[in-house]
């Protein structure tokens, strides 16, 4: 039986996505074909051929571009079973159905995805699956990254002097024990986290060195979820490729309460640290139930540079409680910091997303404001109370994709400018001191 699993966009990286399942799907002697469509165009006579179509919706922006896709699909081969699957999978059943999928997966998709290949190849596939909300506990394969595009066609990691680092991506855990009101990953695993063994992430990493990665990113929600597992991995990563670096998400709460450990990162390769502050609004970050503060956060900050370990904070900068002074007052803890140099532009004009099945819609405020889902943009719109703060994020939007700009100081200016904030005439970090992915895309 064929089948092909499709990836439109996953960050820039090679689709651990598509690598994951197709390793499960081969070993039960299945044919696979892997399209990522952010390198190759879509091959319609793998489609032609195929029995199980099936989609990877790790993201927001990836579940847009295959909603757009799948009616071409479908006209392509209407037999197919279409399948989609991932974080963003049940929170879109009604459309994804709608669209033509006979089953929708999310959580630990891997064995569903499996059993639904074994079905269409009996002949027993019903035109509706249903909906699969997994939190089975796995025993994870390695990824098997056959037929995917080779690791040099993606994004890289810039390094200090110049030099770029071929990278790779791998996964330690999934799901997170933390319920962040506006995270995706909440309505789907709900504080419950699973992880990879330790023997699995290392020989994925072997493969991908040998295929020429200089760089892993790690892909958890959070990496210290399950901190010894983790730092166990770091330790003996470091050991068996004492050249590789890597980066890993980590929570601001986490960072504080491992503080001790941050110099060991980096002594281990871990090249910088990216963590989700989100704000520097007390009463924000409470809504948001990010679990830490403004304190914490800029004590973050310092700990981290102590270390000797880069931090690439990113933040939901435009919220329905944005004031203009609270965005300037966002700007100034930037420059205060001389953290806008590690800051991806895009991180300054991001706006609240509301997906649906989201726990924002909990907070009264958000009611207020939330209009009824829209399929095309796959969120809640909302409009600011206050007219001019949805024209300032425009405003800083404009700037932010004008590739034209120059540098991470130059853009910062000029937001500053636009905001009314005067930031200081000079700073002590250089560009070429901050290392960062070649395609710092968030959502």
């Amino acid at each position: 039986m064929n089948t092909v699993l499709i990836s439109t966009y996953d960050m820039g990286r090679q689709p651990f996505g598509l690598a994951s399942p197709a390793a499960w799907l081969r070993k039960a002697g299945f044919d696979v074909k892997c399209l990522d469509l952010a390198i190759h165009k879509l091959d319609e006579e793998a489609i032609r051929s195929a029995d199980l179509v099936a989609f990877h919706l790790p993201m927001h922006t990836a579940t847009r571009m295959a909603t757009r896709l799948a009616g071409r699909v479908r006209a392509i081969n209407p037999r197919a079973i279409l399948c989609f699957y991932g974080l963003y999978a049940a929170m879109n059943e009604t459309l994804l159905k709608r669209l033509g999928a006979s089953a929708v997966i999310s959580g630990e998709f891997e064995e569903a995805l499996l059993r639904l290949a074994q079905e269409v190849a009996g002949g027993m596939a019903p035109n509706d699956a249903g909906t699969v909300i997994s939190m089975e506990r796995l025993d994870f394969l390695v990824p098997d990254r056959d037929g995917l595009p080779p690791l040099s066609r993606y994004a890289r990691v810039m390094m200090p002097d110049g030099a770029e680092r071929v990278t790779g991506y791998t996964e330690a855990s999934r799901g997170c024990k933390h319920e962040c009101r506006h995270c995706p990953i909440v309505p789907v695993y709900d504080g419950l986290f699973r992880l990879v063994p330790q023997e699995v992430v290392l020989e994925d990493v072997r493969r991908q060195v040998e295929a020429g990665a200089q760089h892993i990113t790690f892909g958890d929600p959070d990496f210290l979820n399950a901190p010894r597992h983790a730092l166990e991995i770091a330790r003996r990563l470091h050991e068996c490729h004492p050249e590789l670096t890597w980066d890993a998400t980590i929570k601001v709460e986490h960072l504080l309460r491992h503080a001790d450990d941050l110099a060991g990162l980096a002594r281990n390769g871990c090249l910088f640290v990216t963590s989700a502050i989100e704000s520097f609004d007390d009463e924000v970050l409470m809504l948001l139930a990010k679990g830490h503060t403004r304190e914490d956060a800029l004590n973050v900050i310092d700990l981290c540079r102590d270390s000797g370990l880069p931090l690439n904070p990113t933040f939901v900068a435009f919220t329905p409680w944005t004031t203009r002074a609270s965005y300037a007052g966002f700007l100034g803890h930037l420059d205060d910091a001389d953290l806008f140099e590690s800051v991806a532009p895009i991180q300054l004009a991001l706006r609240l997303l509301i997906p649906s099945g989201s726990r924002l819609l909990e907070l009264p405020d958000i009611r207020r404001i939330a209009r009824g889902f829209d399929e095309e943009a796959l969120v809640h719109p909302w409009a600011h109370p206050d007219p001019e703060i949805d024209r300032l994020q425009a405003e800083v939007m404009a700037v932010v994709v004008d590739k034209e700009r120059g540098g991470r100081r130059a853009l910062f200016d000029t937001v500053a400018g636009i905001a009314g904030f005067a930031p200081k005439a000079a700073h002590a970090t250089a560009r070429a001191a901050i290392p960062f992915l070649t395609e710092p895309w968030y959502c």
